[in-house]
């Protein structure tokens, strides 16, 4: 099946739209030839992004709170999408820390009331709802996390994300299976980069914005590790995924992992020095600091998603760091516009 063809000419929701992934997905569904729909949030450190991907010009967006049902509701009524990507959400854990019941709510009533506003619809066929890795609880195992291990969490954010997990299995469990007219799945991935990630507090954008200042990155854990991938690899997945759950609703609904393949780790020290020989200069300080409860190793066991559906990450982690910084490099020096260079870079997969 070819999965990008579905699209065209399909209504297509995504929330979470002015964030970093959303930008992206939204771009990409354009590209296909869908009917985008969009819901995005304000303040969101990310729109830039958005905007400069001429995204408001392209796509019909409404700025509202997903914890607001009755707007929500409004919206996807009146424009009756057969899919949607619901991204929106508190995606930092520092943030979580600062304000938990803000995080709690945004991650699990958000959720609900696409879950809600979806299962009472006559025309949504795919749902996707996309959490994390970090929905897991720790065992401190190597192997990588299954779709079926153990939920938990131990900092808000991570808790929040396997309440709402547990929201998505029980609305699947308990309608998806009775009635079989929605395809629901969530989406869990990892650590991911790419252009446009403004986001405070994450590796990339503090490394970027250190080496065009011409400061010495600061590196408070260089020692962890993490699953990265470029931003494309999974949401080629949730694209892929939705295109079987609208084909076949019954077999694909549950739980799927978008992750690196085995072994694929990377530490933070690595992902810098990458991105320095990319950047071409470039000097960095390990400055040890830990507040904050985070897991030092994370990885992802994608053997489900690449056995039934025949996804795999394409790029390596090298790549995916020269992709992001080419990225920068290129719209920083007015190259390139944020828009075409985007635009190149997911037609350039797509091949």
């Amino acid at each position: 099946m070819n999965f990008y063809k579905i699209y065209q000419n399909k209504k297509v929701l995504v929330t979470g739209a002015t964030g970093f992934k959303g930008a992206w997905l939204c771009l990409w569904l354009h590209i296909l030839g869908a009917r985008v729909y969009a819901v995005g949030y304000s303040p969101n450190k990310n729109k830039n992004l958005f905007y400069s991907l001429n995204l408001h010009k392209k796509i019909k967006i409404n700025i509202l709170d997903i914890r607001d049902k009755k707007k929500l509701s409004s919206y996807i009524i009146k424009n009756k999408p057969q899919f949607i990507f619901h991204l929106a959400a508190q995606p930092l854990i520092l943030d979580g820390y600062k304000e938990p019941y803000k995080t709690y709510a945004i991650n699990t009533l958000g959720t609900l009331n696409i879950l809600e506003i979806s299962r009472k619809s006559k025309f949504v066929r795919s749902l996707i709802c996309v959490t994390s890795d970090k929905c897991y609880e720790s065992n401190f195992s190597t192997k990588g996390f299954k779709e079926t291990d153990r939920l938990g969490g131990v900092d808000p954010y991570s808790g929040s994300k396997a309440a709402a997990e547990i929201i998505i299995k029980t609305y699947i469990e308990s309608y998806q299976k009775k009635q079989n007219l929605i395809g629901i799945a969530s989406a869990r991935a990892g650590n991911v980069m790419g252009g446009g990630d403004q986001s405070p507090n994450r590796l990339i954008p503090d490394i970027v914005n250190s080496l065009q200042s011409k400061k010495k990155i600061i590196l408070r854990n260089p020692n962890f590790n993490r699953p990265w991938q470029h931003v494309i690899d999974p949401l080629n997945g949730y694209l892929m995924l939705g295109a079987y759950l609208y084909k076949n609703p019954k077999k694909f609904s549950g739980a799927w992992n978008f992750g690196t393949e085995k072994n694929t780790v990377t530490s933070v020290l690595t992902i810098v020095k990458y991105a320095i020989k990319n950047w071409g200069y470039g000097q960095l300080k390990i400055k040890k600091q830990k507040k904050f409860y985070e897991q030092t190793n994370l990885q992802l066991n994608i053997e489900k998603s690449k056995k039934i559906l025949k996804w795999k990450p394409k790029y390596k982690i090298s790549e995916s760091v020269k992709l992001t910084i080419e990225w920068y490099k290129n719209v920083f020096n007015n190259k390139i516009s944020p828009e075409d260079i985007t635009k190149k870079q997911i037609l350039d997969y797509m091949k």
